[in-house]
């Protein structure tokens, strides 16, 4: 499957991104490919694969990775100790979408 170049100029504006003309063939190409592997592996028979909770090791339905041990919560002072930009408590970020 290939997606057009006006497709992908499409998708780059909705995340807000400025592509190049190389940028944008090379993308078409590139997604083009990712789909066209999503396609084959949509071709796979995986009606009798049962569903899988955990991936990394077989166990019942309330096993975890890692014991939950509580810790003392972040105070607003070291949570924004190496923020960019922070003011009145809060991250401060630039604004992504000017529409």
């Amino acid at each position: 499957m290939r997606l057009t170049e006006p497709e992908v100029r499409y998708v780059a504006d909705l995340a807000n991104l400025r592509l190049s003309e190389e940028e944008v063939s090379r993308m078409s190409h590139d997604l083009g490919e990712i789909l066209t592997h999503i396609e084959q592996l949509n071709e796979l028979d995986t009606s009798n694969v049962e569903p899988m909770a955990q991936v990394l090791y077989e166990a019942d339905e309330t096993a975890t990775l890692r014991e939950d041990i509580p810790h003392t919560p972040l105070g607003n002072r070291e949570a924004l100790a190496n923020a960019a930009a922070s003011g009145a408590g809060y991250f401060k970020v630039p604004r992504v979408i000017d529409r």
